[in-house]
């Protein structure tokens, strides 16, 4: 019986690989997610990061329940195209496994005017992000995000 469910393991083992390699790769698509954030004024990546969302996606920051769709995050990377005219968020890593896309970023920037009540006087700040999209039909259907705010505030306030 013990060799039965060693050979049943290895052969799953085996098979992992070949199950990855025939999904799609979805690194693309997220791709466009990126571009989008580091191009919030313009209208083509806006365009396009619309064409790569899923009609009901929804963005996870926090444990609250509230999700954003993506007419609500386009509406914010406008706020921020105005305050941040300077924001880019570089894919560092992306990983995929499966139909989950996993990204380490690096946002960047200069505000202009005061972000979340501190004035950083021509300050910039850089921060990491994690996010992990799940890709339905070709297309980001949900991403949980996190990124660090806080450290940029510090960063502004000089603190």
């Amino acid at each position: 019986m013990k060799m039965i469910n060693a050979l049943a393991a290895g052969a799953l083992l085996l098979s992992l690989p070949l199950a990855q390699a025939a999904a799609a790769d979805d690194r693309a698509t997220v791709k466009v997610f990126y571009d989008f954030l580091s191009n919030p004024a313009s209208q083509a990546h806006a365009e396009a990061f619309d064409a790569v969302l899923a009609e009901n996606w929804q963005s996870i920051g926090d444990y609250s329940g509230k999700t954003k769709s993506g007419d609500q995050l386009m509406g914010q990377m406008g706020g921020f195209a105005k305050l941040i005219p300077d924001l880019n968020w570089e894919v560092e890593e992306m990983i995929q496994g499966g139909n989950r896309v996993v990204v380490r970023g690096r946002a960047t920037g200069t505000p202009n005017g005061p972000f979340f009540g501190v004035d950083g006087a021509g300050k910039s700040f850089e921060i990491m992000s994690i996010d992990i999209h799940t890709i339905e039909d070709g297309k980001i259907a949900q991403t949980y995000h996190v990124e660090d705010w806080s450290g940029a505030l510090r960063q502004l306030s000089g603190k």
